[in-house]
């Protein structure tokens, strides 16, 4: 058996515990500013405390749980695949990004603030420009110097179309959502074109889970806020489609991790 290393553990860690800890320290401090209602519309109604959301904001602890499962297999470069290992820091940079998903989510749910808000939607554009970035470096075969590039490309693109596209689309509501979701399409459609055009093959019962889980989470999103609403409520319809984003995460890594070589076995 390969000898696990700990350093994607402790570097996601590290990104988990600093960036929680800012968290605490900003909603104690006002630094994210006023409750201006952001994210009013996920039902749960704003408590007295420090806390305005508790349902919606402590789920998001699935996002760190998924980055911290991420890392821990990422230790481990055997049950990685052939491809993964040769882009070093990649499964621990996904880690990283995961995990930032939870504080920054629950940014917005705990103040209801504007910046908060902004946080949130900024994770997940970080999340869906990774995925994106990942698929098509290994669509034109390019080194990670280039898919960092990309990424930060993909990222600024989905900051300027929030910028511009306003708050009053149909069904997503924000045009950051539509950016997020059209970078998420994306990744579907190369990672089933790379996985049929080789020569390495990824096992796509994982990227299945991965979708699954992102369609019913988003069903689980709209019924949140068309009817399915208790606001009194700890637990939230908003607050499971933060589980199964947290679970959507680790369904893709799993993905990137079973590829392999024709004449390789697929490390499950």
């Amino acid at each position: 058996m390969t000898r696990r290393s700990l350093v994607p553990l402790a570097v996601t860690a590290g990104v988990a515990a600093a960036s929680t800890l800012l968290l605490v320290l900003a909603v104690r401090g006002g630094w994210l500013g006023a409750d201006v209602g952001r994210g009013a519309t996920f039902c749960e109604a704003a408590r007295a405390g420090r806390v305005r959301q508790p349902g919606n904001t402590f789920s998001n602890a699935g996002f760190v749980v998924a980055g911290l499962a991420v890392a821990w297999r990422a230790g481990r470069p055997d049950l990685l695949g052939d491809v993964l290992p040769r882009r070093p820091g990649t499964a621990t940079a996904w880690a990283c990004v995961v995990v930032l998903l939870g504080p920054a989510s629950a940014a917005m749910h705990a103040t209801q603030s504007a910046r908060g808000g902004d946080l949130d939607l900024f994770s997940m554009y970080l999340t869906s420009s990774f995925a994106a970035a990942y698929a098509l470096t290994r669509w034109w075969d390019r080194d990670r110097v280039f898919a960092a590039q990309l990424f930060s490309l993909l990222v600024a693109a989905c900051v300027l179309v929030g910028s511009v596209g306003g708050d009053d689309v149909p069904v997503v509501r924000y045009a950051g959502n539509v950016a997020f979701a059209v970078l998420l399409v994306t990744t579907v459609v190369l990672e089933v074109r790379l996985h049929r055009r080789g020569p390495t093959r990824t096992d796509l019962r994982w990227g299945a889970a991965a979708l699954g889980s992102m369609v019913v989470a988003f069903v689980v999103w709209n019924l949140g806020q068309h009817g399915l609403c208790d606001p009194g409520s700890l637990v939230q319809a908003h607050g499971v489609w933060h589980l199964l984003g947290a679970l959507a995460a680790w369904l893709l890594f799993r993905l990137w991790a079973s590829e392999v070589e024709p004449a390789a076995t697929v490390a499950t």
